[in-house]
């Protein structure tokens, strides 16, 4: 119980938990510039295999015949993508033009990873799980970004670290499909470009965060007092 609230449900204090709140007040106790394959493997217990141009230019041509295609097959004014009302909405129509190019390259196959429980799961990192002919596997992860927004310091990536919805279960290359874009919707949409991000190469930072949910907050014994008109 915390002392002099009288507030049990939330169980005791541990001592490790005191320990990281103490630790997480401490100036300079702020981590960045963490390599992100360190996390993976951390979480995972999987390798995250770097791109070499040369050693993979086969896969990265065949890549990006097929980004290429999609792009322009999605500018088409007459596909669904031109009716999101959001652009976070495009995402899915990107993902699923993807996926449906990747299927058609010969001794391809990709698919939506599994997790640890061996369901698909659309949400979380990373997106897509495509297997070569020869049996290895890369991994991509689709992502927008408005053209004038490159150089943005805002949060655009995240990777939540849990057993059960882990998806990565093999040694394999990453990589992040970065498609650039007009910054409009509808019938003016314009998908502008594509890079491929070597994931293995990407840092990640760990922001801190207490959290709690209206379902955690508003709880019966929580309410001590309320008022206003039923209808």
């Amino acid at each position: 119980m915390l002392a002099g609230t009288g507030i049990g449900r939330c169980g005791d204090l541990s001592k490790d938990t005191n320990e990281l709140i103490s630790w997480l007040l401490k100036d300079g106790r702020e981590m960045k510039e963490i390599p992100f394959p360190v996390v993976l493997a951390a979480v995972t217990g999987r390798k995250v295999i770097p791109i070499e141009p040369e050693a993979d230019k086969v896969l990265l041509e065949r890549l990006a015949g097929v980004l290429n295609k999609v792009l322009a097959d999605l500018n088409d004014p007459a596909r669904e993508i031109h009716r999101a009302g959001r652009i976070n909405e495009a995402s899915r129509f990107i993902e699923d033009q993807l996926r449906q190019e990747l299927n058609r390259q010969p001794g391809w196959k990709c698919s939506i990873p599994k997790t640890n429980a061996g369901e698909e799961q659309r949400s979380g990192y990373p997106d897509l799980q495509l297997e070569l002919e020869n049996g290895d596997v890369v991994f991509l992860d689709p992502k927008l970004h408005e053209e004038n927004s490159r150089t943005s310091t805002l949060r655009t990536f995240y990777y939540e670290p849990k057993i059960t919805t882990n998806k990565v279960h093999r040694d394999a290359r990453h990589m992040l499909v970065a498609i650039r874009h007009n910054g409009k919707t509808g019938a003016d949409l314009r998908l502008l470009g594509w890079e491929l991000v070597d994931v293995s190469r990407i840092c990640v930072k760990l922001k801190a965060e207490f959290q709690a949910s209206n379902n955690d907050m508003y709880q019966k014994e929580n309410v001590v007092a309320e008022g206003g008109t039923n209808p």
